[in-house]
């Protein structure tokens, strides 16, 4: 999962040094809200559990391209990426130790790497946020149709299909928990490891029914592998190490001693989800199986090892579940990450904002539309959006090893030479697999990870320039001046007389100093507007409401340019030192009724708000 703690770090602790357990009674009991290891295992590991599910397959894609030869070498591919794995590990005990409040890629770079890195990293979360829905809905959906092969040619539609349902269930404010996960990741890693045990026992696949009729995508007459095919197959499998930092940046979420905890469960992640990855390799070696079009390669091993009845069906749809979750995540995660960049003037204040359901709804969307993007653009097909996966999340990885490296080095503790080297070690091999996977996935769609990444950079930062001088402008921080009346004068444009009217010239002599009530007046020989404007005069007159009524004359049948024009006017002929426009508008009871408004206030409202700086206010009168 995704980084998504951004708050400031705490005073560094090392993982001995953390603050005893007190033992309150109301410390006990706001506990049994916190994750144990075991529950932080179900919660936390979604994403990297769900990886299972595409990491192996790519690999197998990438060495198809040298035939049966290529194949061969799918265990020392995934051994190199599990020895990757073990390092990551070894350096996010590292930082849950250091940053015991979350540490983020995001908060640590903030930390010891300034404000452009923290910015960096917070854009690489976001593409791996979005890459993260789109990676784990296409696999799952591939799941499914392994699994009822009828469906393969609607998986675009199955896919929306699959988006649209988490995102209605996000926006309804559904609240995570981890013994909801349990189950349903319980049932997947056992599911795996049934995969593995009884294929490691079988020396001929216990059915191939799976495969049967699909074509292969396996080379013919490749007999050699390149360091090239093995780089790329290496980079293509480094998709399986996506959610490693997932405990690292939910330490406050255990309970105490959470370090210690922490630490437990993000060892017991990368040994499970190492003993996965290469369990499933070897059984592709043992079984010589092939990828084939329309049936991933974990539906083979199901096959293969289970046999076509209830084991491969309750595999396939274990990951299909797993997956919806791991998706699920997400949407968990980005707009909360979101929120934080707006609350740091890095983002529009509106993705702070919350819905009924305490639901940041505007980040929902928004992941949800870009989502549907990519899921439409890459066809349903998930082998052509996992590459892209893992550039972001290596990206934030580099970042985060290298800022550790500044916190050892800063507080040179115990022992903090062989944490720096660590963590120095780490950061150089995650540095290594970004370039690979960049270079060797650049045609083929890492361009735009690459170009999303500095755009981002730069969208977080004209954005934050712009609140900036916002804030400047309006004196944020300061004590603002005394208060003094000003001379001022309230406008109310008019069409006709009724109870609207009425109301608004109420509300209007409550308001300012002075008041005057406005009307346009078409200047056409057209007889319909002489009449209109003689009886507005006529009825003005009979009904005396104590404000006089100015008729602002216009040839061209407009609206909103001949008052804006006469509002400048008033405000350099009369030196008001406020102009407040009061727009009178019906509320309709029904949303549809809207459709039956004329919209003469809105264009009144955009006219005034362009070319005037007169305050407007549109005053509403519920039916």
């Amino acid at each position: 999962m995704p980084g998504t703690d951004m708050q400031r770090p705490a005073n560094p602790l090392a993982a001995d040094e953390e603050p005893p357990d007190t033992g309150a009674p109301h410390e006990e009991e706001h506990s049994r809200d916190k994750l144990t290891a075991l529950g932080g295992l179900a919660a936390l590991s979604l994403d990297a559990m769900a990886s299972v599910a595409y990491g192996p397959e790519s690999i197998v894609l990438v060495l198809a391209a040298a035939g049966a030869y290529g194949l061969g070498f799918t265990l020392p591919v995934t051994v190199a990426i599990a020895v990757l794995l073990g390092v990551l590990v070894a350096s996010y005990r590292q930082v849950i130790a250091a940053f015991p409040d979350g540490g983020g890629s995001y908060a640590v770079a903030k930390a010891h790497l300034g404000r452009r890195a923290a910015l960096t990293a917070a854009a690489s979360l976001v593409i791996d946020y979005i890459l993260n829905v789109a990676v784990s809905v296409t696999a799952g959906v591939a799941a499914l149709t392994s699994a009822v092969p009828e469906l393969y040619d609607d998986r675009i539609w199955l896919c929306l299909g699959v988006l649209v349902l988490v995102t209605a269930v996000n926006l309804r404010g559904v609240a995570e928990s981890a013994r909801w996960f349990m189950a349903p990741t319980a049932v997947f890693v056992l599911s795996i490891l049934a995969i593995i045990v009884a294929g490691l026992f079988r020396s001929t696949p216990a059915s191939t029914a799976a495969a049967a009729g699909h074509a292969s995508t396996l080379a013919d007459n490749a007999t050699t592998v390149g360091a090239l095919l093995l780089l790329k197959a290496f980079a293509a499998g480094c998709s399986a190490l996506t959610g490693v930092e997932a405990v690292a940046n939910a330490v406050p979420s255990f309970r105490t001693p959470r370090v210690r905890r922490a630490q437990h469960t993000e060892v017991a992640l990368g040994a499970l989800l190492g003993v996965m990855l290469i369990g499933l390799a070897v059984l592709i070696g043992r079984f010589h199986l092939q990828p084939v079009e329309g049936v991933t390669v974990l539906a083979q091993l199901a096959d293969a090892s289970l046999g076509h009845g209830f084991g491969f069906y309750l595999v396939q749809f274990s990951t299909v579940i797993l997956l919806g979750l791991a998706a699920n995540t997400s949407f968990g995660g980005l707009p909360v990450l979101m929120r934080l960049l707006a609350r740091d003037n890095n983002l529009p204040h509106v993705f702070a904002l919350r819905a009924d359901h305490q639901v940041h709804r505007h980040g929902v969307l928004f992941l949800s539309l870009v989502s549907a993007v990519l899921l439409v653009g890459s066809g349903g097909d998930v082998n052509s959006l996992v590459p892209l996966f893992s550039i972001g999340v290596f990206v934030g990885f580099t970042i985060c090893q290298v800022g550790m490296v500044r916190h050892w080095s800063g507080e040179r503790g115990p022992g903090w030479r062989g944490k720096a080297l660590l963590n120095g070690f780490g950061a150089l091999l995650t540095g290594t697999a970004t370039v690979v996977v960049t270079g060797t996935k650049f045609t083929e769609g890492a361009w735009g990870i690459c170009l999303a990444l500095p755009l981002l950079v730069a969208l977080f930062e004209l954005v934050h320039r712009t609140y900036e001088r916002i804030g400047e402008r309006l004196e944020l921080g300061r004590v603002p001046g005394a208060v003094t009346r000003q001379r001022s004068l309230v406008l109310v444009p008019v069409t006709a007389i009724s109870r609207l009217t009425r109301d608004a010239l109420s509300a209007a002599v409550s308001l300012g100093d002075e008041v005057m009530a406005v009307t346009v007046v078409h200047t056409s020989p057209d007889a319909e507007d002489r009449q209109a404007a003689e009886a507005l005069r006529r009825d003005w007159e009979l009904w005396q409401p104590g404000v006089p009524l100015v008729e602002v004359p216009d040839a061209h049948r407009r609206l909103g340019a001949p008052l804006a024009a006469y509002v400048n006017e008033l405000g350099v002929e009369r030196s008001y030192e406020r102009i407040t426009v009061l727009i009178p508008e019906v509320e309709p009871a029904k949303f549809w009724q809207r459709a039956l408004q004329n919209q003469r206030g809105a264009v009144i409202d955009r006219a005034l708000r362009r070319r005037t700086d007169a305050a407007v206010c549109r005053l509403r009168l519920r039916m």
